[in-house]
């Protein structure tokens, strides 16, 4: 297979056609990362220089080939099981793994003609990775399966990556990693001129230059599989994504660069043990020594384990929602300190529209860790504004990298901050303005809504449609939240 875009068109129309038996497409995704890792093992087992074992030899891709319906079935489920047992990466894609593809005669069409009939390791790293990375996407896209929620648009991440500037010399970490995309970008980012790269350098690159935490199992799978693809770590190594919550504990470990998307929402991903033995996600505060302040509130514990995180001198870049900027209590509390003791120089104003999940209203802030001083380290906060008369839709209008190409020259990545200057949609504020406004709200808006002034201004009715819809579940989403609060305080 020379093209990625028929590789991917092929993977996705056979998707289509288990859809049809209630296989949604990130199980497919799945189904079809077990197979893939078991056909890869296979082609390294039987390779004639080296030949290098790395699943059990009770699982191995052949006993797939050579067994057919119930018998099929059954010994694809005992494989998975086995798998599931084993440590590192084994054990991450093949966690709490399940078959749910339930037509054995499906079940082999998939492993005799779609996969067996390709030789992956000899494809080249940038088509099956991509392959993959672009069946991803796609899966993205099925509302149904609620897979958009651990996707961050590869424009935003790019973005994001080209302003922070990683390279070989980093460690890069993503504390909620979904599918591994900020991890990829930086390891592409990082991979130019690998040629000249030391061995050493190479080896690092390979083995510990990206590190993800992701709590959802299905989900870690794909981002373990997505990073083995890519060309990091080894099929029989440690996994470069561990399966956790991060916000449990400090790690220990620090990290020169961090990128993250963090979940919204409010509810913990720990479950609390009432006395009556009854569980709840609901609120549930995060206590820790390294914390500024203690809140049920999941963005603003994401910032303050980011924080904990990073190496001194090292960069952060993390997509937040409106509420971080501006409410009050332990988010003033967050907004004081970190713009005291952390360098914070950079906010991009996210537009509307642009997340598979509806109604998001959110930014990306940029701040670096350092050390301890008397003197606030922030000096200026510079806002770039691309949500004021931007309008952006999934389908219709979906934001593209051109999009942000203004933004990353305004930023002027790698050269002083000195060098930077203020246009209509770049402005700069200083510490003591930023620290004079109440609560040092962030929610910093200087340009004028078109749409405001003049009815002819609006934008056309299917995108208008689209943004009214974002603002109902935006809304409700909040109400929801106020709900559930007041329902703890009077239970």
């Amino acid at each position: 297979m020379s093209d990625t875009r028929q590789l991917v068109d092929k993977l996705w129309n056979f998707c289509h056609l288990l859809r049809d038996d209630g296989v949604s497409t990130i199980d497919y995704t799945e189904q079809l990362t077990y197979l893939l890792f078991l056909k890869m093992a296979h082609e390294r087992a039987t390779r004639p220089l080296n030949p290098e074992t790395i699943v059990p030899d009770d699982c191995s891709w052949q006993r797939l080939l050579d067994t057919d319906g119930d018998e099929l079935e059954e010994t694809y489920r005992s494989m998975l099981q086995t798998l599931a047992r084993q440590p590192g990466m084994l054990g991450v894609i093949f966690r709490k793994a399940q078959n749910k593809i339930q037509d054995p005669a499906k079940l082999k069409r998939l492993i005799a003609d779609l996969i067996d009939n390709e030789n992956w390791s000899a494809t080249g790293v940038d088509i099956k990775g991509d392959a993959y990375e672009g069946l991803l996407a796609k899966g993205a896209e099925d509302q149904k399966s609620g897979a958009g929620q651990y996707f961050t648009p590869r424009s935003l991440i790019s973005a994001m990556v080209e302003c922070v500037q990683p390279t070989v010399e980093d460690t890069v970490t993503d504390p909620a990693c979904g599918t591994g995309g900020f991890l990829l970008a930086a390891y592409e980012y990082a991979s130019q001129n690998s040629e000249d790269f030391t061995p050493d350098q190479k080896e690092h690159l390979r083995e510990g230059f990206v590190h993800g935490v992701e709590l959802v199992d299905g989900t870690a799978r794909l981002a373990a599989m997505n990073m083995l693809l890519h060309g990091m770590g080894r099929a029989d190594g440690p996994s470069p994504i561990e399966v956790k919550d991060a916000l449990t504990a400090d790690p220990g470990q620090r990290w020169s660069v961090v990128l993250a998307n963090p979940p919204f929402g409010i509810k913990s991903s720990v479950k609390m043990v009432g006395a009556d033995g009854s569980t709840s996600r609901d609120n549930l505060e995060i206590v820790r020594d390294d914390f500024w302040v203690t809140t049920s509130n999941k963005q603003i514990n994401f910032v303050q384990h980011i924080k904990t995180i990073l190496e001194m001198n090292g960069r952060a870049a993390v997509v937040l929602p409106d509420n971080v900027l501006f409410e009050g209590g332990a988010g003033e509390t967050l907004r004081t300190r970190l713009l005291k003791e952390f360098d914070v120089h950079t906010l991009l104003r996210l537009p509307t529209g642009i997340f598979y999940a509806g109604g998001v209203k959110a930014n990306v802030l940029f701040f670096d860790k350092r050390p301890a001083a008397s003197d606030p380290w922030t000096e200026s906060l510079w806002v770039y504004d691309l949500r004021t008369n931007q309008h952006f839709t999934q389908k219709q209008n979906p934001l593209r990298r051109s999009h942000l190409d203004e933004f990353v020259e305004c930023c002027k990545p790698g050269r002083p901050r000195s060098e930077r200057t203020e246009s209509e949609r770049f402005k700069s504020f200083t510490y003591d303005e930023l620290i004079a406004r109440d609560k040092a709200n962030l929610d910093l808006i200087w340009l004028k809504d078109d749409a405001t002034e003049d009815a002819a201004d609006l934008p056309a009715p299917d995108v208008l449609a689209v943004e009214i819809m974002e603002e109902l579940e935006a809304a409700l989403g909040e109400f929801a939240a106020i709900v559930e609060g007041l329902a703890d305080t009077t239970a």
